[in-house]
């Protein structure tokens, strides 16, 4: 049976809204002193204390402190709503806020928060949606967005992930079918419990499409209408350059530079290159390069060490596209290998009605506008439900191929560990080809980032995939019941609510 707080003798009992803070408060107090040193721990700050905690403890305070963190913001997010009823226009200059000093409520929280207005917004609408309602008879009604309002005071989703979903389902609400917002309502909180804010705003968006596949066009000619590019000349000399590209216009121009950027990171490792792969693939530039062929002996040592940062390689290589727009008739070598992949399903390609997306980028583009892509001869669409390529190869080849790839993008969506984008990602083996002879086939590939890549196998973790799906089972020392954790595509894609 769950224990309530404790609390001094002379403290009053919490109310009913403070009981979840106060029970979680406990909850710290217990972790931070149970992660000090049992014996010779010295008392002071913060700082102090937590330099004495071991790594468990310190996860703990960790854990403790985001939990109580959560509290507060559903709490606030609460009383917010409640500042902003009763500051409404029809109250005229004796609304709270006005009679407070403050011209609106946003301003009011803001300057009681000291941060931003735009935080203080965002407090107030996550406030007013997952507040209960009621009628002009007094009579309660649920809030607008139950299963956000549940898990936001469960303390289990944060403030933020509270705002990018009830954003969303606002947005769509006039056009979306009832029931099945509900259903990816439900989804969508699931997926925020588990996965970081940056996983849940692609799923929020995958869902976006699937609540108003009519939608995304007229999103499309909005962002269209807004696309710019800026430039100015300061006192210096330096020449500044500022675009605001749609999906549409930005996906080749960020394909290309990310081909001259990836070939240049793979240029400078040599070390890798030579085939100091951790699972006796080559991992680096032998396995890296966009063919899938190996780098030639004279590319493995550069004369001149490279040491320029990302954004210095990224502009080089906007600048040798124009160079090569003005005077050169041949493709630059890598770009001569770069596909842009445009995803979409059979029937979104011909009967134009779904959404479809770009690897590379995070937002779902019109069926459209993947129609028109489409029939670009520069670009290859992965049409998804059509005639299939042979894809296993066994043993029969050492490198996956490039259809392959695109398979394996289609099932992890970039890196199937962290989501790390389409663009900087490699395809390895599970099974490793010389140690374990695995096959170069879709159920022994993944697709990783180098980070994760160089993490799952340092530390121990397995991975099982199939068709549709990647599961990675942690070593017993980061998880000792070893629960498998759900990778790839799968993770934001809602499938299951979209089905619903």
């Amino acid at each position: 049976m769950e224990q309530p707080p404790r609390l001094a003798p002379d403290t009053p009992p919490a109310s009913g809204a403070l009981v979840a803070l106060e029970r979680d408060l406990a909850a710290l107090r217990d972790a931070w002193v149970g992660a000090m040193p049992a014996w010779g721990a010295i008392r002071g700050s913060a700082q102090v204390e937590a330099e004495q905690m071991g790594d468990a403890g310190l996860m703990q305070a960790v854990d403790g402190l985001a939990k109580v963190r959560r509290d507060v913001d559903a709490l606030f997010a609460s009383v917010a709503a409640e500042v902003a009823k009763r500051s409404g226009p029809e109250f005229g200059e004796v609304g709270f806020a006005k009679a407070q000093g403050f011209h609106n409520p946003v301003r009011l929280v803001a300057a009681a928060t000291g941060g931003s207005r735009a935080d203080a917004q965002r407090l107030i609408a996550v406030g007013v949606a997952t507040t209960e309602r009621q009628t002009f008879v007094g009579e309660r009604m649920p809030a607008r967005h139950p299963h956000v309002a549940a898990a936001l005071q469960a303390a289990t989703i944060s403030l933020e992930a509270a705002s990018a979903i009830t954003t969303m389902l606002d947005r769509v609400s006039m056009r979306a079918d009832v029931c099945q917002a509900d259903v990816v309502e439900h989804a969508l909180v699931e997926l925020a419990e588990r996965v970081p804010l940056e996983t849940l705003s692609r799923g929020v968006r995958e869902a976006e499409a699937r609540l108003d596949p009519d939608g995304v066009e007229p999103r499309e000619d909005e962002l269209r209408m807004e696309r710019s590019l800026t430039m100015r000349e300061d006192a210096r000399g330096i020449v500044h350059l500022h675009a605001r590209l749609d999906p549409e216009s930005a996906a080749p121009v960020k394909a290309a530079i990310d081909a001259l950027v990836s070939d240049a990171l793979r240029r400078r490792r040599p070390d890798e290159a030579a085939g100091g792969g951790a699972d006796g693939t080559g991992f680096g530039a032998v396995e890296l390069r966009p063919d899938g062929a190996a780098l030639g002996a004279g590319e493995l040592r550069p004369v001149i060490d490279d040491h320029r940062t990302i954004p210095q390689i990224q502009a080089d290589a906007l600048a040798a596209l124009a160079r090569h727009t003005l005077g050169c008739t041949q493709t630059a070598t890598p770009l001569a290998k770069t596909t842009m992949i445009v995803r979409v399903d059979l029937d979104t390609l011909v009967n134009e009605l779904g959404h479809a997306g770009i690897d590379g980028l995070e937002r779902p583009i019109s069926a459209a506008t993947a129609r028109r892509m489409a029939a670009d001869a520069e670009i290859i669409p992965a049409v998804l439900g059509g005639d299939s390529l042979p894809l296993d190869l066994g043993r029969a080849a050492r490198l996956f191929t490039k259809a392959q790839r695109l398979a394996l993008g289609e099932r992890d969506g970039g890196c199937a560990s962290c989501g790390q984008n389409i663009g900087y990602v490699e395809a390895h083996h599970i099974d490793w080809w010389e140690r374990d002879t695995g096959p170069t086939d879709l159920s022994n590939g993944v697709l990783l980032c180098s980070f994760c890549h160089h993490m799952i196998h340092r530390d121990g973790w397995h991975i099982h995939a199939s068709p549709t799906e990647v599961w990675f089972i942690p070593p017993p020392h980061i998880d000792p019941s070893q629960v498998p954790r759900l990778g790839g595509r799968a993770r934001f894609e809602l499938r299951d609510a979209a089905a619903a």
